[in-house]
């Protein structure tokens, strides 16, 4: 299968950290194509940066429908346009936030999400509800790590995860760690060894989940949330955005 990993922001550096560590984990015969978003922030730690992010996203998700690909996976752990995506889409649309998420609850009866900065845990907590999660939930931690800081201090980022997930489990009574941050890939084996409980990448699970899903020959519903937007004039827009 193709599969196309769409980085929301516009850094090319942690675009690569996303490359490898999806190809490393897909299967031989899985295509991995990861691009960079155009057009936006060069990092998403902000209503307003996603917001900006979004037609960009847009614009990859029907350029993927219009070459064929066999899924798309937003790898931004807030998955920015998900929802718009999967309405636009005739391929499946996932999200490295929620399939995480899902796979933390199948593996123990409570996970937390290690995010990077602390404005962005109550849009954890956003999430946890918006995918019907909070049964599950424990808790949002963050060590206080920018974005763009992720991969180029690795020792201080280590170090910062190991730290805040073991508050979680400690403190909060986490069985699982989510990595809640695209840019945290490569991080999630060193963090688990450190703390004993599965720790998992979120663009591991999407990907994963993705073959599973093409293997089973299954797709998103279309019969009521993901139906296509309805026909109707559009001012200024370009032509490129026109869902048929």
């Amino acid at each position: 299968m193709r599969i196309l990993i769409i980085n929301p922001n516009t850094s090319d550096e942690m675009t690569k950290g996303i490359d490898l560590t999806a190809k490393k984990y897909a299967r031989k015969d899985t295509e991995i194509i990861s691009v960079s978003n155009r057009k936006g922030p060069a990092s998403i730690e902000s209503n307003y940066e996603t917001a900006l992010s979004l037609e960009g996203v847009l614009g990859w998700v029907l350029q993927a429908n219009r070459e064929k690909y066999d899924a798309v996976i937003l790898a931004c752990y807030g998955d920015p346009g998900l929802e718009a995506s999967r309405e636009i889409s005739e391929i499946p649309v996932y999200g490295i936030g929620e399939t995480s998420m899902h796979f933390a609850a199948m593996l123990g009866r409570k996970f937390s999400v290690i995010t990077d900065l602390p404005r962005e845990i109550p849009w954890v907590k956003r999430d946890v509800t918006r995918f019907g999660l909070n049964a599950k939930f424990a808790s949002a931690r963050a060590p206080g790590i920018a974005v763009l800081e992720l991969q180029s201090s690795f020792d201080t980022t280590l170090k910062g995860l190991i730290k805040e997930s073991k508050k979680a489990i400690e403190e909060d009574g986490a069985e699982v760690i989510c990595l809640g941050c695209a840019g945290m890939a490569g991080y999630d084996e060193a963090v688990e060894k450190a703390t004993g409980v599965p720790v998992l990448d979120g663009v591991v699970c999407a990907v994963k989940f993705a073959e599973a899903m093409y293997d089973y020959g299954k797709s998103i519903s279309r019969i009521f949330a993901y139906q296509k937007p309805e026909p109707k004039p559009l001012l200024n827009i370009p032509p490129e955005f026109e869902v048929k």
